[in-house]
């Protein structure tokens, strides 16, 4: 990735305070292939440290999954924050909506694939960044907030078990009755975190990215239909 491919735009997939995200065509090792870009140059100077930030935690955890299936690779690092990385043909989960449960079931070895590189996305609450592609697999995307670990610690059996709960929520949405009872268990179990987030800074979080970002934790529905395309 020392060469930077190059990237035509076709459609702009969202717009917000923090960048762009486009999907385009990449032209990279004498191949052509569907892509997205994560660009933060166009964000509004005080806010692009943040979005510098976020966009450097997704091209570093993209980096350290390198080719694991029902993620995006990375295809180049911007210096700017921004990213390169390949597009994953599919659906929403809110759109698609499986209710196949062996749908849920690759999804948790697709967390497991992830957590064994080191990586928890921290993010698997919200439908879009959970995608059911063409052939009816489960992907992630969206790894701004995803974590790096060294050692598999306490803070990380703690992430990592978050996004199984969250995943199991889904579960729980689109398919209640082949929840088993230990799935039940992990649902009824939240961590402190989550619990301290709950009480303390969700409210706050809230107004400030809704009221004064005009930002909303689920912006990323329809995303999937930008540009005239299925997927992300």
């Amino acid at each position: 990735m020392n060469v930077e491919p190059q990237f035509e735009v076709n459609a702009v997939l969202k717009t917000d305070l923090f960048g762009r995200i486009e999907r385009g065509t990449a032209h990279t090792d004498g191949q052509t292939r569907p892509a997205v870009r994560r660009w933060t140059a166009c964000a509004p100077l005080w806010l692009r440290p943040i979005a510098w930030y976020l966009a450097t935690r997704e091209t570093r955890a993209l980096a350290r999954l390198g080719t694991v299936e029902g993620v995006p690779h990375l295809l180049a690092a911007r210096a700017r924050g921004g990213a390169l990385r390949t597009w994953i043909p599919g659906l929403p989960l809110h759109d698609a909506q499986p209710t196949d449960p062996a749908f849920y079931g690759e999804a948790r070895r697709l967390l497991i694939r992830i957590h064994r590189q080191g990586i928890t996305h921290n993010d698997t609450h919200k439908e879009p960044n959970w995608l059911v592609t063409e052939d009816g697999a489960p992907a992630l995307v969206d790894f701004q907030l995803a974590s790096r670990h060294r050692h598999r610690s306490r803070w990380f059996r703690l992430c990592a078990r978050e996004d199984v709960r969250h995943l199991l929520k889904h579960k729980r949405k689109y398919c209640p009755d082949a929840l088993t009872n230990r799935e039940r268990a992990i649902l009824r179990k939240k961590s402190w975190p989550a619990r301290l987030w709950r009480r303390t800074v969700k409210k706050p979080y809230r107004w400030f990215t809704r009221r004064v970002l005009g930002w909303r934790d689920d912006e990323g529905r329809g995303m999937g239909q930008g540009g005239g395309g299925k997927g992300r």
